[in-house]
């Protein structure tokens, strides 16, 4: 997943429009549109950093395996000559005059795997981070392709309407003449003028949806101007969508999220582990060295030392036990997470396919209607010229033509969209 997401990233930096094609009428293509929303959208950029984030994790972890050396400077003067001991510590302290420098460095040896385990963590935590990102570049791309659809199918209703609205003017304007001649009534004048401002309302209401729906497809792409640029149409898929056991198992093998949800579940249990070895034994091994340039009589001029810590935990209230438990429990609580948002990738799969077939469905209804209304408009317009039908009749046949042909572009880009959703759902847009 994370590579094809890498493919497209590297594809957005290299075809990416510029907002200067945009701006020269160049035609906007989906494909051009998603890479430049991969390429500009912040969301993008911050899933990638969160991913390298993770990645520091794993060498926050891997520190212990390594050895940890510090340099140290101490100066002390005794106020009281006769001072021996001092205070926070069972074993006798000699405090004496001096200034000394040196270094320390200490080596874990072992600590029976608790490392390991909170490095493994890591890395599962690192992978999860790297799905989400899969998952945000997919997100991404099914924002612009409803954004897009949208667009596209708010220019086919205003191109609707204003083809409405010029039928509606001729239709005026004959009638108009007709009735300076006395040929036609002035209510049948008066019937084409409400329509034709009813027509011409239509008309700036589509034109105001084209601009809404553009700068949504700006926002979608991570363009700070809205959209100018012509867009090329999209073809209806010729293939329907296949049945939902299909799609199902697609899903639970690709869905990014899914995914990242089990490696949440795998980074748990690590942690589980690495909670449990809390109540072994650490062994160090360790090494101090310096120079004291100014002391007194009872110190040496260098010191050195080495040796090691076996450190074994008796009591401490309860603390590792609670921390333990509390890492187990969380472990438990990550599978019951994977299971239920399983469970809702299959009820977001079934949906989706449903939908996309209703609106399939919703295709061919809309084209048969529209063939329909276009014949009855033919047959009230003919009633109408020979005298046999009224303006009425003839305004409400060019009226459901109109509202079919609306229909018809509706259902188009509605299927399209929910193709996208389908899409998205069985992680296909990954």
């Amino acid at each position: 997943m994370a590579a094809r997401r890498c493919g497209l990233l590297a594809l957005a930096l290299v075809f990416a429009p510029s907002a200067h094609a945009q701006q020269t009428g160049q035609t906007l293509t989906l494909e051009a549109a998603e890479t430049a929303a991969l390429h500009n959208q912040p969301r993008i950029l911050a899933a990638e950093l969160r991913s390298r984030a993770a990645q520091q994790r794993i060498a926050e972890s891997r520190a212990g395996y390594f050895p940890t050396a510090s340099f140290n400077a101490t100066g002390v003067r005794v106020a009281d000559p006769g001072t021996a001991t001092a205070a926070g510590a069972l074993t006798t302290s000699s405090i004496s005059d001096r200034f000394a420098y040196g270094g320390s460095i200490a080596q874990l040896i072992t600590d029976f795997g608790r490392t390991a385990a909170l490095t493994q963590s890591a890395r599962y935590r690192l992978d999860s981070q790297r799905d989400m990102a899969t998952l945000t570049g997919a997100q991404v791309r099914l924002a612009v392709r409803q954004a897009y659809y949208s667009v596209l199918g708010a220019e086919a209703v205003l191109h609707t309407a204003k083809d409405a609205l010029a039928n509606r003017h001729l239709v005026t304007h004959q009638l108009t003449e007709l009735a300076n001649n006395e040929l036609r009534s002035t209510l049948d004048v008066s019937f084409a003028q409400t329509l034709e401002s009813q027509a011409e309302l239509a008309v700036v209401r589509a034109q105001s949806l084209v601009e809404q729906q553009r700068s949504r497809l700006a926002v979608a792409m991570g363009e700070p101007q809205s959209v100018a640029a012509p867009l090329a149409d999209i073809a209806l898929p010729t293939d329907a969508p296949t049945d939902a056991a299909a799609l199902e198992a697609q899903a639970q093998k690709t869905r990014a999220d899914l995914d990242a949800a089990r490696l949440d579940q795998r980074s748990a249990a690590e942690t589980a582990k690495a909670e449990q070895r809390l109540r072994l034994p650490t062994l160090q091994v360790m090494g101090a060295a310096g120079q004291t340039p100014f002391h007194d009589r009872t110190l040496q001029d260098n010191y050195a030392a080495a040796g090691f810590n076996l450190n074994i935990p008796i009591f401490n209230g309860g603390l590792f036990r609670a921390r333990e438990a509390e890492a187990a429990f969380e472990a438990k609580a990550r599978t019951q997470d994977v299971a239920e948002l399983s469970l809702r990738v299959n009820q977001q799969v079934r949906d989706a396919r449903s939908m996309a077939d209703e609106a399939l469905h919703a295709c061919e209804v809309t084209q048969r209607l529209v063939a329909q209304t276009t014949q009855a408009l033919h047959l009230a317009q003919a009633r109408y010229d020979n005298g046999l039908g009224s303006i009425v009749e003839l305004n409400e046949a060019q009226v459901n033509e109109t509202s079919a042909e609306i229909d018809a572009a509706d259902a188009r880009y509605t299927y399209l969209s929910r193709r996208a959703d389908l899409d998205y759902v069985t992680g296909t847009l990954n």
